[in-house]
């Protein structure tokens, strides 16, 4: 093997790794803060915001059970994606999973194609929680929310999952 044939071997190396790199971009938007405004207003009345590029965070003291959540942008490349979408790891066993921490945790899956997705509700506490994960392409996007009622939680964490998918998953 001449250097020559080394070289030309190394550069399109790198150039497919560049190209994987660009590829790993799964949502058309990674700044939170310029989809916050479109997440309060799927909240509806009442609800305010505070917004970072990696994280939304939305209340409203003046709602019936003092609602909040957490939209929170990030990475995951540890095959859970892969899985779900191949069905190796099926829904009903991330609910089994769910279930192992809280048992009365209720797991469903989300229609956010091309991306994939679930959403979780569970107790805490006096409280309720309610939780969404969004996966395409190694970006995942979490929704945590919270309130006096797994009905208002969910449905919560339902809506700013949808505002946020209207603009992550445009492409």
């Amino acid at each position: 093997m001449t250097i020559r044939s080394v070289l030309k071997a190394a550069a399109i190396l790198l150039a497919a790794l560049a190209a994987t790199e660009a590829r790993a971009d799964g949502f058309a938007v990674h700044d939170l803060s310029t989809i916050a405004e479109d997440l309060n207003a799927a909240l509806g009345d009442g609800f305010i915001h505070r917004a970072e590029a990696g994280r939304v965070t939305l209340m409203c003291t003046t709602c019936a059970g003092q609602p909040m959540l957490d939209v929170l942008i990030g990475r995951q490349t540890d095959g859970t994606e892969e899985r779900v979408r191949s069905g190796a790891t099926s829904i009903e066993r991330l609910e089994a999973i769910c279930k192992e921490r809280e048992p009365s945790c209720r797991l469903s899956a989300l229609d956010v194609a091309p991306a994939v997705g679930w959403i979780s509700t569970y107790p805490i506490g006096g409280t309720a929680g309610s939780t969404v994960i969004m996966l395409r392409d190694g970006d995942m996007l979490t929704v945590r929310s919270l309130a006096s009622d797994a009905d208002v939680a969910r449905g919560n964490a339902e809506k700013a999952a949808k505002a946020a998918a209207a603009k992550l998953l445009a492409q």
